[in-house]
């Protein structure tokens, strides 16, 4: 009788242990994949982004792209009953102390508190991104010039500042302002674009408003995915092509769903590959929607003569 009802007790703790097990690891795995994040920032909402993954067994790691920035590795996700924390060191905020991340996860749904490397404290709300997978390939549409050559027309900035100008049939920045953003949006498209910038110089191309391409007086260097040709932070260019500056450079970029190619200079940098998520500086984290071309003018000069979109009908 006694062998009977110990081997019954360690049957029901088994069957305890078993089913908790299993009911953490699917609550985990509702945690994994990427997330898009809205951050109240003082009243102004600020896109984040978050990738939890598992390394190995038990360990969860992860990406995390603050407003501004790049991607930066997350060493390990603590994650407890449903409960989601982690620290990363500072990036561009001058301060000390790592940056704190706290979150719930209910119903699917993520949010919490993001205290910043300077002390301010944040909170945040997230859904889960979309795949953005495209089941037929995309039938293109007619050509639009998003610059006309004469003037502004379709586009607007995003600052106080306008230090964006046409001169002699050149769209142009010459000093940091604000970023230039078209007023129509697109889902899928071929973008087409002539530049140039002076001796180091830093700009880039906005996808949807969201993905950066990186422009940047880079010539020379081992490619990287912050510098010239790169998805800001996330993919990196197979070889350097950036002219010197003060050259006549083109950009030809197709983005279907989350799958980009770019040329540059007339070379394949870059061939059917996915972009994560968002990067620094994105006007939202709404991946699911349609978004505008977005020309970074807050950093330094620039000029585009061509500036073209072919959109997916």
């Amino acid at each position: 009788m006694i062998k009977s009802k110990l081997l019954l007790y360690s049957l029901l703790i088994f069957s305890f242990l078993s089913t908790g097990n299993i009911a953490c690891a699917q609550d985990e795995k509702q945690l994994t994949g990427r997330w898009d994040l809205t951050v109240d920032m003082d009243g102004k909402q600020a896109p984040s982004w978050l990738e939890v993954k598992l390394s190995g067994m038990k360990t969860l790691v992860g990406y995390y792209v603050a407003h501004n920035g790049s991607a930066r590795p997350i060493a390990k996700v603590n994650y407890d009953n449903g409960e989601v924390s982690f620290a990363i060191p500072p990036q561009w905020d001058n301060a000390d102390q790592d940056m704190i991340f706290n979150g719930q996860l209910k119903g699917g749904k993520l949010s919490g508190t993001i205290t910043q490397s300077t002390g301010e404290k944040h909170s945040f709300t997230g859904v889960k991104a979309p795949l953005l997978v495209r089941e037929k390939a995309p039938k293109w549409g007619k050509t639009i010039e998003l610059f006309n050559g004469k003037n502004l027309d379709g586009w607007h900035v995003d600052g106080a500042k306008n230090q964006w100008e046409v001169i002699d049939g050149i769209l142009t920045s010459n000093s940091a302002g604000s970023n230039l953003i078209s007023d129509q949006k697109f889902e899928d498209f071929k973008l087409s674009a002539e530049f140039r910038y002076p001796k180091g110089s830093n700009s880039g191309i906005y996808l949807r408003g969201r993905y950066e391409v990186q422009i940047e007086d880079n010539p020379g260097t081992p490619p990287s995915s912050i510098y010239f040709g790169g998805v800001y932070g996330f993919l990196t260019p197979n070889e350097m092509v950036a002219k010197s500056a003060g050259e006549w450079q083109t950009y030809e970029i197709t983005l279907i769903g989350r799958r980009v190619t770019i040329i540059a200079n007339g070379k394949a940098i870059i061939t059917d590959q996915i972009i994560p998520g968002i990067t620094g500086g994105a006007i939202d984290s709404n991946e699911g929607e349609a978004g505008p071309i977005m020309i970074q003018g807050d950093h330094g000069a620039v000029e585009f003569r061509k500036f073209e979109i072919t959109p997916a009908k």
